[in-house]
């Protein structure tokens, strides 16, 4: 299900931190859950012909569906050995938005989005002539502005042997280069591509299972991080047992200084790209991999941060909370009648105590502490 919101309608916010008003306008339901979508580039209510957006719905083809009343513009077939649909699990289109990438298990399918119909599939495992490439499912997408390069990154988790991110150039569907170097401590696979607007040759990954983010400045040795970015010391990887699976998105504002990414316990760290604040940690990453701390760590929500988007233009943060919470509910308690019995208890006279284990009729359901949308002004002394 897609739901669209309106916020001409709103009065905007004024405050520091507050909900965002928001109108609800149309809902485009689905038939089966959908697994990615990308708005088209330059996607605008002024531009009918460019409102839209594209959608991995599973067991269907890939959708371009229209933003106004969304109807079915167009379907871009991925097709598996056994002629069942595939749905990727990542989807980009190129700079020049006339090329649709989607990333699914070891292949990128690449289509013309000006012809509906089968796309050339790239296979991104490595080959016997050469061992760069991929294996897993392609997780993300991210395109350089730079001609002609794009990174894709896997689920697979690295490790010494083989990395999970690679770059891939456009004209020749060939990998150009691996890019790794965190197999110590990133146990998980890549959530997150992105690089950076100004600088072009400067790429970030988010992992896994990892509040985290690492940056590789892709025109020298991309075998080893060029920054981790992170609120304390960089550990081993240890303290991944207290974090899920919830994929957290992060973000770099357009003019390339400031990043930001939330954490599981509801707070956002925005750190400084062009400040000398990250020094070399030689004795926990090793080499010239510098550690930079946040310039600024607040609370934002009361729940787990799962995206941070900047305005293309404007100094605002916009920030969404919310994940399931199975320790909040009360304890389990077994209905009369309800219960099975380890053993018989044929002698009635018996005082030996029964093992009874209690089944709820009900399934326990999560709670969620804080499902919201703040909005984040950075126009005062903290400017943006």
């Amino acid at each position: 299900m897609f739901a669209t919101y309106d916020e001409s309608q709103s009065p905007s916010s004024t405050t520091t931190s507050t909900l965002l008003p928001l109108v609800h306008a149309k809902t485009f339901s689905q038939l089966a859950p959908i697994v990615d979508f990308a708005w088209y580039p330059g996607a605008s209510r002024h531009n009918p012909p460019a409102f839209c957006f594209v959608a991995s719905v599973r067991d269907c083809p890939i959708k371009l569906l229209d933003g106004n009343d969304g109807r079915l513009r167009a379907s871009y077939s991925i097709v598996d050995h056994r002629e069942r649909h595939i749905a990727p699990h990542s989807l980009a289109f190129n700079l020049t938005a006339d090329k649709l990438y989607c990333g699914f298990e070891d292949a990128i399918e690449i289509f013309d989005v000006q012809r509906p119909s089968e796309g050339e599939r790239l296979s991104t495992t490595p080959s016997k002539k050469s061992k760069d490439g991929l294996k897993g499912i392609i997780s993300s997408l991210a395109f350089s502005y730079s001609p002609e390069y794009y990174a894709a990154g896997s689920f697979t988790p690295a490790s010494h042997v083989a990395d999970n991110i690679a770059l891939f150039n456009e004209s020749t569907f060939e990998p150009v280069l691996s890019i790794g170097g965190v197999a110590r401590w990133e146990k998980g696979g890549v959530t997150q591509l992105m690089f950076n607007p100004t600088r072009p040759h400067v790429l970030y990954a988010a992992f896994r299972r990892s509040e985290r983010l690492w940056s590789w400045d892709l025109r020298g040795d991309a075998s080893m991080p060029l920054c981790c970015f992170s609120r304390g010391a960089v550990s081993d990887g240890s303290d991944r047992d207290n974090l899920t699976n919830q994929r957290r998105q992060f973000d770099v504002e357009g003019s390339g200084r400031w990043l930001a990414s939330g954490t599981q316990l509801g707070k956002i760290a925005i750190y400084d790209l062009e400040t000398e604040s990250g020094e070399p940690d030689q004795g926990e990453v090793g080499g010239e991999t510098r550690h930079a701390r946040p310039a600024l760590l607040y609370g934002a929500h009361g729940d787990a941060v799962g995206a941070v988007v900047f305005h293309p233009l404007e100094p605002l943060l916009l920030s969404v909370s919310g994940s399931r919470c199975f320790d909040d509910m009360g304890p389990t308690t077994g209905m009369p009648g309800d219960s099975d019995s380890d053993s018989e208890s044929s002698d009635e006279g018996s005082s030996e105590n029964v093992d009874v284990v209690s089944r709820l009729r009900e399934r326990p359901r999560p709670s969620v502490r804080d499902a919201s949308i703040k909005m984040w002004d950075f126009s005062g002394p903290v400017g943006v």
